[in-house]
């Protein structure tokens, strides 16, 4: 009995030692990666520099033309709102004579057809 517990106690660092070697080998295996560099020319070539300068003018004039179309976007909406809030008042006007013209957003004078402010 003796005898048996002695060599398990020699055996038992010899074992852990092999099951992390077995555990670490994979592991290293994992850790090892490939790496890849980028290499940035500060002179550049006259061909990149001069891409890269045509698409940042091209850049500009897309963007210019985005926030021509946003504008006029905007400005849409905003006739429409505003065109929507003077129906509103138009309609709930004490004015008997003033209606609400659709073609045009404006409220006119059933009398005279000119503009009545509401």
């Amino acid at each position: 009995m003796n005898e048996m517990n002695t060599s398990v106690k020699t055996f038992t660092p010899v074992l852990l030692l092999l099951t992390l070697f077995a555990g670490a080998l994979p592991l290293s295996q994992l850790a090892h990666a490939d790496t890849q560099h980028i290499i940035l020319d500060s002179n550049g070539n006259p061909l990149s520099r001069e891409e890269a300068r045509e698409q940042k003018e091209q850049w500009d004039a897309t963007r210019n033309l985005r926030n021509k179309v946003n504008q006029r976007v905007e400005k849409q909406f905003d006739k429409a709102a505003n065109g929507l809030d003077n129906r509103d008042a138009c309609e709930s006007s004490l004015n008997v004579n003033a209606y609400w013209e659709p073609n045009t957003l404006r409220c006119l004078d059933r009398r005279t057809g000119r503009p009545v402010t509401p």
